[in-house]
């Protein structure tokens, strides 16, 4: 299982600040994210950035390894 932690929009889509999931790739975790929570959350989703244990990955074949944190961060605006 990966904890996949969301941030500001993409919590708010997602209904939850976090959840556990399996996937052994980045690519199948974003498709079920996608499936679970719908169309609202796959539009934030194209607009976050993706970091599985603290890298930031757009390849959909990066492994999601048992333990992971993957965190979905949408834009932040500030200065």
């Amino acid at each position: 299982m990966a904890t996949v932690r969301y941030f500001a929009a993409a919590a708010a889509a997602a209904g939850t600040p976090s959840e556990q999931l399996p996937a052994a790739t980045l690519g199948a975790l974003l498709g079920v994210l996608r499936d679970s929570h719908g169309a609202e959350f796959a539009q934030v989703l194209g607009r976050c950035s993706v970091l599985v244990d603290g890298v930031a990955s757009t390849d959909p074949a990066t492994p999601v390894a048992e333990g992971a944190t993957v965190d979905v961060l949408p834009p932040f605006a500030g200065g």
